[in-house]
């Protein structure tokens, strides 16, 4: 009995023929219907979706390029700034060097002008202090002279020559 049913009952492995062919022409239909309709969007939708990124990496990139760039200059100037920096010190050096340079032959040619001002006035002392010791050397000698020869010495050019004899030898004497 059991070989009557399971003969009388379709196998389960082996779909329905009705059934097969049904579905065959939805998955068909709706096959046909994804492959027209919603595929070109896909494919569209993908293609916006791979240019935004290729965009975007692009935009990336020049981004970066214009970065490095704007640090390659930026690294430029500012090695010129470090330079100009270094040339303007040095320069600063340099005058500061040279103003010293020229203060000091300032003061030294001041010193020297001062040191031959004072030797000049020590010169001119000098000279009335000789011309102020002659005169009372001579006059002091013709006194002398007179107490000694007991006889007045008044004559100017006598006493003029006499006081010049007198220290001309005191002179030669004296070196």
């Amino acid at each position: 009995m059991f070989h009557l049913l399971a003969a009388s009952e379709q196998n389960p492995l082996v779909p329905n023929l009705t059934e097969l062919i049904v579905g065959a022409i939805t998955f068909g239909i709706i096959f046909v219907v994804l492959w027209k309709l919603l595929l070109p969007r896909l494919n569209q939708m993908l293609e916006e979706r791979t240019d935004k990124i290729e965009g975007g990496l692009q935009r990336a990139e020049e981004a970066q390029a214009e970065a490095n760039e704007t640090l390659a200059r930026y690294r430029e100037q500012l090695a010129e700034a470090r330079h100009e920096a270094a040339r303007l010190r040095e320069q600063a050096r340099e005058q500061g060097a040279q103003i010293i340079a020229e203060m000091r032959e300032q003061a030294q040619a001041e010193a020297r002008r001062i040191t031959e001002s004072a030797q000049a006035q020590i010169e001119a002392e000098r000279q009335q202090a000789l011309i102020a010791l002659r005169t009372e050397v001579g006059t002091l000698a013709t006194e002398l002279a007179s107490r000694i020869v007991g006889e007045s010495l008044t004559d100017e050019a006598r006493q003029s020559r006499m006081v010049d004899r007198f220290l001309d030898e005191l002179e030669v004497a004296g070196q």
